[in-house]
């Protein structure tokens, strides 16, 4: 029989190493993935399982083979997890795997009671609702207190009272077991009954500490998620809509060239058809930016026919080594739509647009830039709040790379507006459409 300071020190390391063993496998992105997976395949469920039970399992051993750390033994807590969160028949195998070390050392009786365990944890979890299992706090004082609220108030059945005497009254039966039959099992045991009150208590304090680590997991993910199809939802609704104006004016204009300059118009149908064909069709997340790029060209080709040559130019430098890596898709016609409907439309005289990308120490620069009518500080600041097509390329790079992108904008009144996009990439490969690269003579506006 331990003593009660190394029966205390016992308790305080347990807790510990529960919260460490939670934390170092919640870090885990594919334990994460099949966490959240609604539907687990068998092997998935036991690749789960594997993150837990591999740990957990070489503490038992760790508990039998090195003096005086027994709390490096929570075979009954983490059969009960299972039991909760997987059902009985995944928690009584968890409950022969943490078995067999003890069975090896002549504990004869630990498989059968981890079979029960799990049999009984597992009915557990069938039976509460798993909202409320994930939401079952370490923290028994408060839950008590909250219980004894409620009930005062408005007396009903908790689950969450019924899992955690659950839960403490195995431990109860546990200590009971090792009480009776000392070499067949092990539990921590002691003649004081306050400290056998901690004990019982502890088991659910570690199967808590384990739901609310991985719990705040599921929360963050699932916050992610939602984040994530909104973000695809807004990009999705900009992708399909056609701004009425420009599909009326572009109609007229096409109506106009029909008869005078029939190829020009066919070319412009041509160029609409490819427009609406691209933004009618489903996404991809990243396509290559020579796609992007034709994407765009056919936006801006109707613009320039709509227009008119001399007052909307368009110069493009880029670097044909940047044409093959991916890009966020619709990356660029936001900003260029942009920089003509409030740089240029406003100029009598039109302007230039300037296309330019090149590659620098792992990051793929993109510019867009115009030597329209440009803007003060307070135009600025308006345009980065309320412009929508701004506002969702700047949130699909925050999602999509996180810090390591970068999207600022410059503008000077009287001169114009330029957007600079820095993304992570790898390195790039040469590709070969070389079509993008502007001519020497053409002009680019000075900043």
């Amino acid at each position: 029989m331990a003593d009660h300071k190394l029966i205390l020190i016992t308790l305080l390391v347990k807790l510990g190493i529960a919260a460490s063993v939670a934390s170092a496998v919640g870090r885990s992105r594919a334990f994460q993935r099949r966490m959240m997976s609604p539907q687990r395949t068998a092997r998935e469920t036991v690749e789960m399982l594997a993150f837990v039970l591999v740990p957990l399992t070489l503490g038992v051993w760790a508990r039998i083979t090195v003096p005086n750390f027994l709390a490096a033994d929570m075979s009954l807590e983490t059969v009960t997890l299972v039991g909760l969160l997987m059902g009985p028949g995944w928690a009584m195998l968890s409950g022969i795997v943490m078995a067999v070390p003890a069975m090896l050392h002549r504990e004869y009786l630990a498989m059968p009671f981890l079979l029960g365990v799990g049999m009984v944890s597992g009915i557990a979890g069938m039976v509460i609702e798993k909202e409320e299992i994930w939401s079952f706090t370490p923290f028994v004082d408060l839950s008590l207190w909250r219980w004894v609220r409620r009930t005062l108030r408005q007396p009903k059945f908790d689950r969450q009272i019924l899992l955690l005497l659950l839960i403490a009254g195995m431990e109860a039966v546990h200590s009971w077991l090792a009480w009776e039959f000392p070499r067949r099992i092990f539990a921590l045991r002691t003649d004081a009954w306050w400290l056998r009150a901690m004990v019982w208590v502890s088991a659910p304090v570690v199967v808590g500490i384990w739901l609310k680590v991985w719990n705040a997991l599921r929360v963050e993910m699932k916050l992610e998620e939602q984040k994530r199809l909104v973000l695809e939802a807004r990009l999705d609704a900009l992708q399909r809509q056609i701004n009425p104006h420009f599909l009326f004016n572009t109609l007229n204009s096409i109506a106009s060239l029909v008869r005078h300059r029939p190829d020009e118009a066919r070319v412009m149908i041509v160029k609409l058809a490819s427009l609406l064909r691209a933004m009618l069709k489903d996404h991809d997340t990243l396509v290559p930016l020579g796609e992007e790029m034709r994407f765009t060209e056919d936006y801006l080709g109707i613009e320039i026919v709509r227009f008119g040559a001399e007052k909307l130019r368009v110069v493009k430098e880029m670097d044909p080594e940047t044409l093959g890596l991916k890009v966020p898709s619709i990356l660029l016609q936001p900003l260029v739509e942009n920089s003509i409907k409030h740089g240029l439309e406003p100029r009598i005289t039109g302007g230039t647009i300037t296309l330019r990308s090149r590659y620098c120490d792992g990051q793929l620069m993109i510019e867009v830039e115009d030597d329209g009518v440009g803007m003060v500080e307070r135009q600025l600041m308006a345009q980065r709040s309320s412009g929508i097509g701004m506002r969702l390329v700047r949130d699909r790079l925050q999602m999509l790379y996180g810090p390591k992108a970068c999207f600022t904008v410059e503008s000077r009144p009287g001169r114009g507006t330029r957007v600079c996009l820095s993304l992570p990439v790898a390195a790039p490969v040469a590709a070969p459409v070389v079509a993008a690269i502007s001519s020497p003579d053409q002009p680019t506006s000075e900043w």
